[in-house]
């Protein structure tokens, strides 16, 4: 977000101050503003939910205003007011709409008595099941679980406090109807301070894991035109009825029916605002600037062209849960234009990182937001899923295979994209990897090659002649990964390999084979251990195994360990304990997220090898558990 601020800041020629913690000192954000400021500390509650350290840091670097981003602080009206209080100007809403939105709870009375339908719960009974339990004062996924069993309502409230706590730094949770199959659809509000109140249309944002959105587009494809002239006043309505300034968010749970519920306000800037912006032509960011500065919005609203879909570039493995990944990102290449100020036809990427970027335990695992605008539907999917398909993605694991197969599947291109999306198509489809059986196959001998081109580019001596060449036919190379191994030699006449395999030419860097009768170029990056070969609409990672394992990495039977760095938030059970499969063991806390680890078994716990507060690497042992 701060890259983007950024951005239409150079346009207007306004300076730029980012503030950033420890973990964010190589962010490309702190060198890409023209003044920075350390704020000292790693997790939030330190640096970015300090209101008065951010207050600081613009006085001390000559600021005189201030834009909250989207996240953190930037929906709490005490920032707000700090801000004020201190002479900066304020790029966002007054803190009173602020006060209005930034309780949930209160939000919704508010919006009922100004007659926008909402979604109400008091007491919840087992009819009432499913529920949802949410945060008051935040959004993004945190603080959110749906309950269908009375039993574990009381641990899912007190999971949700502790996460929103953590986030938001307010535990207050409430509970409400979950609707299995609705859409996630909000308006886009731009308000000035004399009067004036925008609808720049609805977001369709019902691809969701874990409550937090993946896909955005607009229009929805599914919004009749009445539909939106009632969400349009409806969001409208809500901005009048708490004076709202700036740009901002309503949004609402529809069902299948056409019924629609109020959610929340989000009194900023949201994540997927560039699809607005590619649609109406208007750069949001610089009409928050002309806002603050007292500027007017003229009387209507531009009218939007074409279509445009953004998708959520995210380091987790959805295959695992939606597991986060961290670690170094050696390599990052989305074909795009970075941050392009619409209207721009094609593809348009906000990076949070860069190569060389290392993604962090501490916050969100997004990467990127890549979108798409063409004329029609049909072809934005298309655009967007050729552009991610061709990315060269090195390093964490990322959710880009799943973003591809859902835009190319045949009930996304219908338009039936509702929250259950993802349950309904299963993640062992759409997860599944983009390389066919066959280009799977073919990557660890691309990788070979390329590692031993690699090798006789570096040798001493005798560098022109093949790697593994002897006098004296012997065995053939052999190359081991952790999820294959190839086996084949290079003489001077060429390739002896898999059958109907004919090498054409291997570098360090690409290596060209004709397979079958036709020619295949494969890019094979290599960073350590870890390689990875792209092709033509497909990415193969692979690590090499080391011809002698460290037996110190072995680790005892029964062992669970850690599936990624973070801290351990609660220990449930102790040395002896007899656990059944499936049963909370303890719980660790990564990325803004509380992450169970239970038994897999049933069994009695011989070991425990952490404490709550502890920080453990990825692969570190948590506890031992011997299965009976």
């Amino acid at each position: 977000m701060a890259r983007r601020v950024f951005r239409t800041c150079r346009d207007l020629g306004i300076g730029t101050v980012a503030v950033y913690s420890d973990p964010d000192a190589g962010s490309p954000h702190r060198t890409e503003a023209d003044r920075s400021v350390r704020l000292p500390g790693a997790t939030p509650a330190e640096t970015y939910l300090r209101a008065d350290l951010l207050v600081a840091a613009a006085r001390a670097a000559g600021a005189d205003a201030v834009h909250p981003g989207y996240g953190f602080l930037s929906e709490n009206a005490d920032f707000a007011r700090a801000v004020v209080d201190a002479g900066l100007t304020w790029i966002g809403p007054p803190a009173t709409s602020i006060d209005a939105m930034g309780s949930k709870v209160e939000a919704k009375a508010l919006m009922a008595a100004a007659g926008v339908p909402v979604l109400q719960l008091n007491e919840v009974t087992e009819a009432d099941l499913p529920v949802l339990v949410k945060a008051s004062a935040g959004g993004g996924g945190c603080g959110m679980r749906i309950v269908r069993a009375l039993a574990d309502l009381d641990a899912e409230v007190e999971t949700a406090r502790a996460e929103a706590a953590s986030a938001f730094g307010d535990p207050t949770v409430f509970v409400e109807p979950y609707v299995e199959a609705g859409r996630h659809i909000e308006v886009q509000v731009l308000a000035d301070a004399h009067g004036t109140v925008w609808s720049l249309g609805e977001r369709e944002c019902s691809l969701q894991r874990r409550h937090q959105k993946v896909v955005e587009e607009t229009p929805s494809p599914f919004v009749t035109p009445e539909l939106r002239a009632a969400l349009s006043d409806a969001a409208v309505t809500a901005a009048r009825a708490i004076d709202y300034v700036g740009a901002g968010t309503v949004e609402f749970l529809v069902r299948a029916d056409g019924a629609f519920f109020f959610l929340e306000t989000n009194t900023r800037l949201q994540v997927e605002h560039p699809v607005t912006e590619c649609v109406t032509g208007l750069d949001l960011v610089a009409w928050q600037l002309r806002i603050a500065a007292g500027e007017r919005l003229p009387a209507e609203p531009p009218a939007p062209t074409g279509h445009a879909i953004e998708v959520r570039l995210y380091a987790e493995d959805p295959a695992q849960d939606w597991r986060p990944v961290s670690g170094p990102v050696h390599g990052f290449d989305v074909p795009g234009t970075a941050f392009a100020v619409p209207p721009a036809a094609g593809i348009r990427v906000d990076a949070g990182v860069v190569a060389g970027s290392v993604v962090s335990t501490h916050y969100d695992p997004m990467l990127a937001k890549v979108v798409a605008w063409a004329p029609t539907r049909a072809e934005a999917a298309a655009r967007l899923a050729a552009a991610l398909a061709n990315a060269r993605l090195h390093g964490p694991t990322t959710n880009r295979d799943l973003l591809v197969r859902s835009l190319r599947h045949p009930a996304f291109l219908a338009g039936e994209t509702d929250t259950a999306f993802f349950d309904r198509h299963g993640l062992d489809v759409l997860a599944a990897p983009l390389a066919s059986d066959d280009e799977v196959a073919l990557a660890p001998l691309a990788a070979a090659l390329a590692l031993a081109a690699g090798r006789r580019r570096d040798a001493a001596v005798l560098g022109d002649l093949p790697s593994g060449w002897r006098n004296v036919v012997s065995q053939p190379q052999r190359t081991a990964f952790e999820t294959a191994e190839v086996s084949y030699r290079l003489t001077r006449d060429g390739l002896q390999g898999p059958e109907g395999v004919e090498l054409v030419s291997a570098e360090p860097h690409e290596v060209v084979l004709t397979v079958h009768g036709v020619e295949r170029r494969l890019s094979v990056a290599v960073h350590g251990d870890d390689v990875w070969v792209d092709g033509d609409g497909w990415s193969v990672p692979l690590r090499v195994l080391p011809r002698f394992p460290d037996p110190s990495a072995a680790v005892a039977a029964g062992s669970l360990v850690a599936p990624m760095p973070g801290s351990v938030v609660a220990v449930h059970v102790s040395v002896g304990d007899r656990v059944t499969a499936g049963q909370r063991l303890l719980v660790l806390e990564a990325m803004k997220m509380q992450h169970p680890v239970t038994a897999p078994a049933d069994g009695v716990v011989t070991s425990v090898d952490v404490v709550v507060g502890a920080q453990v690497e990825a692969g570190a042992v948590l506890t031992v558990l011997e299965e009976t």
